[in-house]
């Protein structure tokens, strides 16, 4: 991976959940990192893994390392949210991560 790849910006939420003055639980989302990334959609192997369970809006990201990143997290991604699927350190080098994301679909 080259640098000058990484010219997309995400960035990583998590979840907040607050209990308002009339009892109910509300949740939030709060930015947590904003890195720069590659990102692209799966091809090969990996989509007709993915399309099996029915995962045909995943893309995979690669970012430089960095700690902190959970599966409980979202990505925000050109206008869109994501939910983490898999976070792997690239042989443990702590050099790369690469993370699938699943677009969260709008309910409706």
């Amino acid at each position: 991976m080259e640098i000058g790849e990484l010219r997309h910006r995400i960035t990583f939420q998590k979840k907040n959940v607050t209990v308002n003055e009339n009892g109910f639980e509300i949740e939030t989302w709060e930015d947590v990192k904003t890195v720069w990334a590659a990102a692209s959609h799966l091809h090969g192997r990996e989509f007709y893994e993915a399309a099996q369970v029915q995962a045909e809006h995943t893309v995979k990201f690669t970012i430089r390392y960095v700690k902190g990143i959970e599966p409980s997290m979202v990505i925000l991604f050109n206008d869109k949210r994501y939910n983490i699927i898999a976070i792997d350190n690239i042989k443990y080098k702590n050099k790369w991560i690469e993370i699938r994301g699943q677009e969260v679909m709008p309910s409706g």
